[in-house]
């Protein structure tokens, strides 16, 4: 073999066996090589191997069958053969193309059947853009498992972009500006609230805060109704003292983190109040404060445990959501009929075990009127997937406000009576 590459591995046939080894490389039939441009030495050396009589031109085919012969009769080798000892071991490109396509299919149905994904359909569009790390899906299954991590975590609680990658990633500096991770997930909640993905740095940090990252716990807050904890903490007794009143509470971030979670079992009463409620304590969340005043001023001291998002809920929002989750409460929660409405409450249900309320199609098409607002975009509701065709098919909006009636029904059986 030493005596086959000393024989052929100069440099004036360096451009045949090149051009054949990229060739035979593609996992095509290879009948010709054309080579291009030429030198006169490359020529000669082309001449003297193909036994030709004159020089060949600067651009010339060279037919395989025609080289096998004459390195079978020299050598007893393949012009493959050769190539290999010369060049190096082939490559199969087409089956190499075709092994990536498979890695590429199912990474994409990993990212399309993932938890993360399945639980907030909005995510949908997002996962499907991803583009390869550097060409690798191995590479990129592992970031966007980082990413899916990061976002199982949010919204947060308040604690410092560089504590929340330490804590979830090993690595301080992970979500740092700029980094694949941190564009990664950042591009992620904006795809959940249907946004552009942040541009500037303002804007970067500005969706950091809504996901609960270095925000201000004292000014992020929830408004609460109804609230009796049993605790004796300085959050419990206010809860108490305002639900007495007849009022609502604001619960900061900082109370939750300092006070919580809320114990409410038998908490759900004081000494004069009874409980039409369940043995297991059933919390409502609605995501209008709109719906939350009606019932406070329906319900007065005997209004039920009774929480509003106001929008997209914030971390202080989801703590709390969470903490009673964690403690064995039952939570309930319904949203508006819009495209927006669905993506909050599939980011309520996928973040704090919440169950629907009131939210199923059956509900939409009760309420649906002509002439509504345009729902705007419409993702899938995994609670209910004949939801988004509805909404889909009407393209009317029902608010919280159109069906508050029946929700403030419905929370009259949750609702605390005083003795006579």
């Amino acid at each position: 073999m030493a005596d086959v590459r000393s024989r052929y591995g100069i440099p004036e046939l360096a451009p045949l066996w090149q051009a054949l080894w990229e060739r035979f490389s593609s996992g095509r039939a290879v009948s010709r090589v054309r080579l291009h441009g030429l030198e006169a030495d490359q020529r000669a050396a082309l001449a003297d191997l193909l036994g030709l009589d004159r020089l060949p031109e600067a651009d010339v085919s060279v037919p395989v069958r025609a080289l096998d012969e004459v390195l079978q009769s020299a050598a007893g080798l393949t012009a493959r053969e050769v190539v290999t000892l010369v060049v190096g071991p082939l490559e199969n490109r087409a089956a190499a193309r075709v092994a990536a396509r498979d890695a590429r299919d199912e990474l994409r149905a990993w990212f399309e059947a993932h938890p993360v994904v399945r639980a907030e359909p909005a995510l949908a569009g997002w996962a499907a853009g991803i583009r390869l790390v550097d060409a690798s899906p191995e590479r990129t299954r592992e970031l966007v498992a980082q990413a899916f991590e990061v976002l199982a975590a949010l919204p947060s609680d308040g604690r410092p972009l560089s504590t929340l990658a330490g804590a979830l990633c090993d690595d301080t500096h992970a979500l740092d500006d700029g980094t694949r991770l941190s564009t990664m997930v950042l591009k992620a909640l904006a795809a959940i609230h249907d946004e552009e993905a942040p541009q500037t740095a303002e804007e970067r940090r500005a969706c950091w805060e809504r996901a609960g990252v270095a925000c201000d716990a004292l000014s992020t807050s929830v408004l609460t109704a109804g609230f009796r904890p049993s605790g004796e903490d300085p959050l419990s007794n206010t809860l108490r003292t305002w639900t007495d009143a007849g009022h609502a509470a604001v619960v900061t971030l900082a109370q939750l983190s300092d006070f919580g979670p809320l114990t409410m079992g038998d908490g759900r009463t004081c000494a004069d109040v009874v409980t039409r409620a369940p043995d297991v304590p059933v919390v409502h969340a609605v995501e209008n404060p709109a719906v939350l005043a009606m019932a406070v001023s329906r319900f007065g001291p005997c209004c039920p445990p009774l929480i509003t998002t106001s929008g997209w809920p914030n971390s202080a929002a989801t703590s709390l959501l969470r903490q009673l989750a964690e403690s064995g409460v039952r939570l309930r929660y319904h949203g508006d009929f819009d495209g927006e409405g669905l993506r909050i409450a599939a980011h309520i249900f996928a973040r704090t075990g919440a169950r629907p309320w009131a939210m199923s199609a059956a509900d939409y098409l009760a309420a649906v009127r002509p002439g509504r607002p345009d729902p705007g975009t419409i993702t899938d509701a995994p609670w209910d997937p004949a939801l988004s065709e509805a909404l889909r098919e009407h393209r009317a909006t029902v608010s919280e406000e159109h069906v508050a009636d029946r929700l403030l029904a419905d929370l009259t059986e949750f609702r605390t009576d005083r003795h006579p």
